[in-house]
């Protein structure tokens, strides 16, 4: 009974888990450029509906 925390938890600031993905929650592989907040699958998914191609 050493680690019960009193209160409610306080919300991330700052690092990785801070931010999350707009549409599904996702807070690994996120695209933060141009404020886009997208996970990675979600990009691949959204991108050309918003103008981006693929170079290769």
């Amino acid at each position: 009974m050493a680690n019960i925390k009193a209160g409610k938890e306080r919300t991330k600031i700052f690092g990785r888990g801070s931010h999350e993905c707009l549409l599904c929650g996702r807070k690994q592989g996120l695209v933060r450029r141009y404020n886009i907040f997208f996970c990675r699958q979600c990009f691949r998914e959204w991108a050309p509906k918003m103008g981006f191609k693929k170079l290769n």
